[in-house]
């Protein structure tokens, strides 16, 4: 048996980590001492590491413990289905490598590559997650619509809209040159708040929330700055314009 200091060192995560799971129902204790001191046994472990693995893929915790509450709920299944999520994940983290690898040489002038294929990393998951994660900044319900929205299309439709959603990029990038309140600069953003719609439609406090999340979050910032390290920053100033027009 381990105690919550045990268990907290051997799984990497603090020991208020496990109390609070404890308080929210998520882990409970397999038995508790005299002392008042929690122990966890085998089974506890696993299931922590079912709810580490869940939290990996980035998972919030309730939707952690609704899935872990079901009925039917097992662990040799769920493994399963984490191998075929990380599997998913790796795949995209090779594209993104490639993507990276592709664009060293094309700025060492060994490799040309266009600008489009500048942006094949930015896959229709991807333009998904960019809009999910705006809308988490908000209400759940917008994130559920949303959700419904996006599994409504069919296969051809969501490629086409990755491939609008990089055009806009594309847009914006030309633009740069010519400075965050061109016309070119303008129409760009436009093409990216209409692309917006697709998922949700943002007004122009959110709209300037998710640009700013774009400069902010390391992992949006990380896939801006294998385009260019000016674009998401230039995008920010756009954007600003934008919304400071509408107002």
């Amino acid at each position: 048996m381990y105690t919550v200091k045990q268990l907290a060192s051997l799984a990497g995560i603090t020991p208020r980590t496990l109390r609070h799971y404890d308080a929210i129902g998520l882990l409970k204790p397999e038995s508790t001492g005299a002392n008042g001191y929690r122990y966890y046994g085998e089974e506890s472990l696993l299931r922590l590491q079912q709810i580490l693995l869940y939290r990996e893929l980035d998972l919030p915790l309730e939707d952690i413990k609704r899935i872990m509450s079901r009925p039917g709920f097992e662990v040799p299944a769920a493994l399963e289905s984490h191998r075929k999520a990380l599997e998913h994940r790796l795949e995209r983290t090779n594209r993104l490598i490639q993507t990276v690898d592709d664009t060293i040489l094309h700025l060492k002038g060994i490799k040309n590559i266009s600008q489009k294929q500048l942006f094949e990393a930015f896959s229709e998951e991807q333009q998904e997650e960019y809009a999910r994660e705006a809308e988490q900044m908000y209400d759940a319900e917008t994130v559920r619509a949303s959700n419904r929205k996006w599994k409504a299309y069919s296969t051809a439709e969501k490629q086409r809209i990755g491939e609008e959603g990089n055009a806009a990029y594309e847009a914006i990038l030309a633009a740069m040159p010519k400075g965050a309140s061109s016309p070119e600069a303008q129409a760009g953003v436009e093409l990216w708040r209409k692309h917006m719609d697709y998922f949700w439609t943002p007004d122009p406090d959110q709209l300037l929330g998710l640009a700013e999340m774009y400069n902010v979050d390391p992992r949006f910032k990380a896939n801006f700055d294998k385009i260019d390290p000016r674009l998401a920053g230039f995008m920010l100033e756009a954007v600003k314009v934008y919304v400071g027009n509408k107002k």
